[in-house]
């Protein structure tokens, strides 16, 4: 099993959006929050997601495609 360490960027039309939640059930992924930072108009996640390397490449193909900003991270977020 992989993993990745995500920074997911919302849009402010995607602050009510379910999109974790999601993940979890449209992949075979299992999702992690390890920080986030949600206001009304806007909001961060830092994701650890785990899985088989092509779901986990899938599931990040979908957070792009819904205009979800992404970009890897590496070390321990949690500290």
């Amino acid at each position: 099993m992989a993993f990745l360490r995500l920074r997911l960027t919302f849009p402010p039309d995607l602050i009510t959006e379910p999109i974790i939640h999601n993940i979890g059930q449209q992949y075979n992924v299992i999702t992690s929050i390890r920080r986030a930072d949600v206001t009304s108009d806007r909001g961060w996640v830092v994701l650890e997601i785990k899985g088989e390397p092509d779901e986990l490449e899938r599931v990040v193909e979908h957070l792009k495609n819904v205009k979800v900003e992404v970009e890897p991270i590496e070390g321990d977020v949690v500290q």
